[in-house]
């Protein structure tokens, strides 16, 4: 007998096909997405100049602190946390294990406890909260509407930030201002709303070949996914390669508008209460870290 057919269940159109990646640096080089086009070769001078001002931000956080930086173990988090730990920053470091993440995301996380040690702190949803939302929305009920997409974030990525940022005074992000329309406008220091951290984004006015040309010079280990057209990476389900010209996030929540493509964790306080229209008010139970260094 043969095997038997392969069934897809998502409502929404795949993207384009991919032509067979290049590896390595090559593919990085090659991918032209986004705004910055294709890769450029970034002068060293110019990077030295780029890191010491990254590092200015990061030490602002410091003396703002207590500090933590939340990342995502993208490119853009890469360098910030080769910068922190580089430097002996006191900044406390941990990340967001929805439960959903690409096994890719998961090795990038034992080669950087390989390189900088076991420094990063490994946060994850309520298990109760989760078997509430799949249970009242299905296990991918976030395809269904906007609103659904975003009680499945508050429930796996806001509620345990929350929990990880409870008593920090600075917030260290690696958002970009060139990543996405969400993102324009983007400041080096950004106020929240009361009692919540002030957010640091150290690489606010950094380009992505800037943020290439820093990984490849110091060999930080970077997600391998990138090398398959996901400039940016986030949960399996949500994220998608882009096509040649596309917009460096256009593969995240792709089947939603532009506008409303951010999880939440990055909205501005004028527009907290719109990214979470729905599981915004259940409570706020506290997430489970896997292990933690002092």
């Amino acid at each position: 007998m043969g095997a038997p057919p392969t069934t897809d269940f998502s409502p929404f159109p795949k993207p384009a096909q991919q032509p067979a990646p290049a590896r390595g640096l090559d593919a990085i080089a090659a991918r032209g997405t986004g705004n910055v086009g294709r890769l450029q070769e970034v002068p060293a001078e110019v990077l030295q100049e780029r890191s010491q001002s990254a590092l200015a931000v990061l030490r602002e956080a410091v003396d703002a602190g207590p500090a933590a930086f939340s990342t995502s173990l993208g490119a853009e988090d890469m360098v910030l946390l080769d910068l922190i730990r580089s430097h002996g920053l006191d900044i406390a470091i941990f990340t967001l294990d929805t439960g959903r993440l690409h096994e890719e995301t998961y090795r990038v996380l034992q080669r950087a406890e390989a390189r900088y040690g076991r420094c990063i702190e490994v946060r994850m949803p309520d298990p109760q909260a989760v078997r509430a939302l799949v249970a009242a929305q299905g296990i991918n009920g976030f395809y269904e509407s906007v609103a659904q997409r975003q009680a499945c974030c508050v429930v796996r990525k806001l509620q345990p930030l929350k929990q990880a940022l409870a008593g920090r005074r600075a917030w260290v992000t690696g958002q970009r201002a060139a990543q996405s329309v969400t993102r324009a406008g983007l400041l080096p220091r950004e106020p929240q709303g009361p009692g919540e951290p002030e957010k640091f984004n150290p690489l606010h006015d950094w380009s992505e070949a800037e943020v290439w040309a820093y990984l490849r010079a110091h060999d930080v280990p970077w997600n391998e996914l990138h090398e398959r057209f996901f400039p940016s990476i986030g949960c399996a389900p949500c994220t998608r390669p882009v096509t040649l010209g596309e917009d460096i996030r256009a593969g995240r929540w792709w089947w939603e508008s532009a506008q409303t493509r951010e999880c939440g964790l990055h909205a501005p306080p004028s527009a907290a209460p719109a990214q979470r229209p729905v599981a915004a008010q259940a409570a706020e139970p506290p997430s489970q870290p896997l292990h933690q260094t002092p």
